[in-house]
């Protein structure tokens, strides 16, 4: 193989927190916005910035700071389950001699639950890029730049893992390879912008994932 990086995003990909999420933009949505049920399927997979320009601006701006307050207080006492097979498919990448990175847009008091939940979350990656590292948020692939850049990898030895479509298009938009992940959505919607797709990483050993990387280009 001549890819030397795996970058994953964090939500969907390395923990298994979509659900979770759906019940706090849940409470949200029909709180602020009853007229459109189901909204918090809408905004699955955007990043806050996006969920507040996209519908929690104009009138309600205002009640951005409690919002946030309140999606503070609820991801400190998340679970943070990885997704099934992550932590042994890690560790084989890494026996292998990859380059491991988290590329999130989740913020810094997020990790900080995170870490919580998982001191040993640290020794799982080489680089941990947070949303205060990024000029652009997913879809633009500036996050995924920058972690090949703080590898000094080209584009073309990454490997991206992402579930939302944002992030797919991401990694697209970068140059890398891209892993989809049909943990948030199916299998049928983000195989148009994957080169690979996997329903977790169960049973995923190298020889395996060489030969489903091998036949994707």
């Amino acid at each position: 193989m001549n890819y030397k990086a795996a970058l994953f995003d964090l939500d969907g990909v390395v923990v298994d927190t979509e659900s979770q999420y759906s019940v706090f933009w849940g409470s949200q949505c029909r709180l602020y916005h009853p007229e459109i049920p189901g909204l918090e399927n809408k905004i699955k997979g955007q990043t806050l910035t996006q969920i507040y320009d996209g519908w929690f601006s104009g009138e309600i701006a205002s009640e951005q700071p409690l919002i946030t307050r309140r999606l503070n207080e609820f991801e400190a006492q998340m679970d943070f389950d990885y997704i099934a097979g992550f932590e042994d498919f890690i560790t084989i990448l890494q026996n292998k001699g990859f380059k491991t990175a988290v590329v999130t847009s989740s913020n810094k008091i997020k990790m900080n639950a995170v870490y919580r939940k998982h001191p040993e979350f640290h020794s799982l990656f080489d680089a941990i890029l947070t949303s205060e590292d990024f000029s652009a948020s997913k879809p633009d692939p500036d996050c995924y730049l920058k972690a090949a850049e703080r590898f000094h990898f080209s584009p073309e030895e990454c490997i991206v893992f992402e579930d939302s479509f944002n992030g797919l298009k991401s990694g697209r938009a970068a140059g890398m390879l891209v892993v989809g992940l049909a943990t948030t959505n199916s299998a049928e919607q983000i195989a148009p912008f994957s080169d690979v797709v996997i329903s977790d990483y169960v049973g995923l050993d190298f020889e395996k994932f060489q030969e489903i990387v091998s036949v994707s280009r």
